[in-house]
């Protein structure tokens, strides 16, 4: 009779685990399942089953605060390195999106048919990867100008995914819909504020047109983030398009992401710093 041995499950490497935490961040809660097309997909680039992708979401929500706030528990069960990888990215959020957005593009197949389709309302990536663009390195101080351009730009693109999914690709204003009305807003401006230019805590999903506002301090929220509008603005009405496009929501509470909500502080320092009043 042949004694059969019970299998331990494969570790996770630092690597998988980066890819996890990548599709964490803007995979929808209602699609972190095993029949997800997302998890499968990441299932087979790993040698896992959808099974235990599935599972490790869940051990990295359990780490997750928000979730917690609302009651959400996740899966016990989180490893020593998952806790790591959870604060790496927290801790600093352009290197370790700019490293797992690289392993993204180069291990997940069928990565430009998935992001492009989503674009309309799944998942979106902000250009075509190239192909020939150079590893990017993981020394910060070792990089070349190209590294340092390719890490910037792969940041952004995790960046503006993981806004646009978390605001269902509506703007968080009008609702305008269409992903290519839309930008990922940030607000704290990029140039000052280089250790939050990837938080997703930092960006709002804004049209083009209320982004351009934001951005120049004619619109901002208040405590209970209702939209506020400008004295400098309002120097303009009466205007149709302006009545349409600003007034007609002023007061009006802006649609909240499903998860990463925009943090208070950073929104009253637009308003102490940025806003025209």
């Amino acid at each position: 009779m042949v004694e059969k041995r019970a299998t331990q499950a494969r570790p996770w490497s630092r690597e998988e685990l980066l890819l996890a935490m990548n599709l964490y961040c803007w995979i929808p809660f209602g699609r972190q399942h095993s029949h997800a097309p997302e998890i499968i997909e990441l299932a087979g680039v790993l040698g896992r089953t959808p099974s235990s992708v599935a599972m490790k979401l869940n051990n990295l929500t359990s780490l997750d605060p928000e979730e917690q706030l609302r009651g959400v528990r996740g899966l016990t069960g989180a490893s020593l390195l998952d806790r790591q990888v959870w604060n790496e990215f927290h801790e600093n959020w352009e290197r370790l999106a700019a490293e797992s957005e690289g392993l993204w593009h180069e291990k997940v197949a069928g990565l430009n048919a998935t992001h492009s389709s989503s674009e309309s309302g799944q998942t979106a990536h902000q250009q075509p990867f190239d192909s020939n663009l150079p590893e990017v390195s993981n020394h910060s101080d070792r990089i070349t100008e190209g590294e340092r351009r390719v890490r910037v730009r792969l940041a952004q693109d995790f960046f503006r995914r993981t806004v646009l999914i978390a605001y269902h690709h509506r703007c968080c204003v009008s609702g305008i819909p269409l992903p290519e009305f839309l930008i990922a807003s940030h607000i704290l401006p990029w140039s000052r504020f280089p250790a939050e230019r990837i938080n997703p805590r930092n960006g709002l999903c804004l049209s083009r047109l209320h982004d351009a506002a934001f951005d120049r301090g004619l619109m901002t929220f208040d405590e209970k983030n209702h939209l506020v509008l400008s004295a400098c603005l309002k120097d303009y009405l009466p205007n149709d398009s302006l009545n349409k496009n600003f007034l007609a929501y002023e007061g009006r509470l802006m649609e909240l992401p499903e998860r990463f909500a925009p943090d208070p502080g950073f929104l009253e320092h637009h308003r102490q710093q940025i806003f025209q009043g």
